[in-house]
């Protein structure tokens, strides 16, 4: 495994990060607890010490997972990301999406961060987690009701009373991140990143090459996409958004699948998978810097792992980069 520094923070994460959001079961169509546990457990056993979580991942049912994962593991060795900023437990500030809880009952979502909101979720992070402290703090979604340094303000006490190492975001443009930047160095933006949506390398990435931040990519696989097992006329769980997902219309799922058939032999000759060749393709691009994969159970966590055995020459980046250009999707 690979360990590359989050920005100028001081924190050391593992390139491929445990990505939380599918064990919480919240619009991926319901988990099984234990084997969601079993797939962290079995990461870390392969060198995969930074798991990436949110309390709206399941409504705080990813978070407690991950802090039963906790009991296990040691803590100075695990680098814990959660997040703040999608209330779903208060009506304040924009009101985000409508969506339904694991049980089927209504569930509204907003974004709010305020300074007040801010720290409250932090101390409801630490308790379902476990712990005593939050290696990096993200603000999930921007909150347009809030100034986004008063935010930032309650990142700065945080940090001084010791309950995060480093605060980041996610989904920020470049040009939030020069605001976050008056009152807090920011270690870090979570954004979407996969072979099928790259809009980040217009201004995110060149934005935190220059100034030393992370790019943390998440969804490299695209939800599965990217993997080749998905095909038209795909059968989703209830609850599973990509059905209504634009990716994933027949049309979509076709061409991705004729593109991917275009690499399948790089990735027999790399012995490796689909998922393996693209989450290496993505660890190699300009300015990324972690890759965060998601695993239900410990067979598709320990396949994610060893995606970081691959290599690719420059040669490899060619062959594929030149495919991938061919690839039209349509919406």
């Amino acid at each position: 495994m690979e360990y590359r520094q989050i920005g100028q923070s001081g924190i050391t994460a593992s390139a491929i990060t445990f990505g939380a959001w599918a064990i919480g079961g919240w619009m991926w169509g319901g988990a099984d607890r234990k084997e969601a546990l079993e797939a962290i457990l079995a990461s870390y056993e392969l060198g995969v010490t930074s798991i990436d979580t949110a309390p709206a991942y399941g409504q705080g049912l990813s978070e407690e997972i991950v802090g039963d994962a906790l009991k296990s593991l040691p803590r100075d060795k695990v680098q814990i990301l959660t997040k703040y900023g999608l209330r779903w437990d208060m009506q304040k500030g924009q009101h985000f999406f409508s969506s339904k809880f694991n049980d089927g009952s209504p569930l509204e979502v907003y974004k709010y961060a305020g300074k007040e909101s801010v720290i409250e979720e932090c101390e409801n992070c630490l308790r379902r987690l476990g712990t005593d402290y939050i290696d990096l703090f993200q603000i999930h979604w921007a909150d347009p009701t809030t100034p986004i340094e008063e935010t930032m303000e309650a990142i700065v006490e945080l940090q001084k009373q010791g309950k995060i190492r480093a605060g980041g975001v996610c989904n920020y443009t470049a040009d939030q991140m020069k605001v976050a930047e008056t009152v807090v160095s920011l270690a870090a933006n979570q954004v979407p990143y996969s072979m099928v949506f790259r809009d980040i390398e217009k201004e995110v990435v060149p934005y935190c090459m220059e100034n030393k931040k992370a790019v943390i990519a998440y969804s490299p696989l695209h939800r599965g996409l990217l993997t080749g097992k998905f095909k038209p006329g795909q059968s989703y769980n209830d609850g599973d958004t990509r059905e209504s997902n634009r990716f994933y219309t027949a049309e979509n799922i076709t061409r991705t699948n004729a593109f991917l058939d275009t690499i399948r032999p790089l990735a027999a000759d790399k012995q490796a998978t689909l998922a393996q060749l693209v989450i290496a393709w993505t660890l190699q691009q300009p300015g990324i810097t972690i890759a965060l994969v998601g695993a239900r159970n410990a067979e598709q966590a320990t396949q994610n792992a060893k995606a970081s055995e691959i290599k690719l020459s420059a040669e490899d980046l060619t062959f594929i980069n030149e495919r991938l250009g061919k690839l039209e999707l349509v919406f």
